[in-house]
């Protein structure tokens, strides 16, 4: 179901204000993830009340604390419907879920928060884990 893009669009704004690119067409999704170095994330936003409305604050609460990814990208799950399927194309075994957060790195996925591991928890948690994940992989590569 689409919604009237006005009532979307403070959802939209909650990304956007920290940083995050948004594709809305498949077209820009390649463009963005295909050639994409270094670590790439990928919020699928989405107008689903309790769990997009603790992941969005939990994502920013994420960004605030340790490493960074190289880029924040989002989809706009029944809104952008083509670019968000286009996204989940590279989150290869993992089912459509929104929202969800996905950190790429050099074009390959490498951790991923599905709705299941949003909706029964607090925005803290979710928060604490992402941070986990960023650290994790968005630290320099050492050889």
């Amino acid at each position: 179901m689409m919604y009237p893009e006005e009532m979307i669009q403070p959802m939209r704004k909650e990304l956007t204000r920290l940083g995050f690119k948004e594709m809305t067409t498949p077209v820009e999704v390649d463009a963005t993830l295909a050639q994409a170095k270094g670590t790439v994330l990928v919020v699928v936003n989405s107008i689903c009340g309790c769990a997009a409305g603790k992941a969005r604050p939990a994502v920013a609460m994420a960004l605030e604390q340790g490493a960074k990814p190289d880029l924040l990208t989002t989809v706009f799950a029944g809104q952008d419907t083509e670019a968000t399927a286009r996204a989940r194309d590279y989150f290869s075994g993992y089912p459509p879920s929104s929202p969800s957060i996905a950190l790429l790195r050099d074009g390959k996925l490498v951790y991923m928060l599905e709705r299941r591991d949003i909706e029964n928890r607090d925005t803290f948690a979710i928060a604490e884990d992402l941070a986990g994940a960023l650290d994790r992989f968005c630290a320099p590569v050492r050889n």
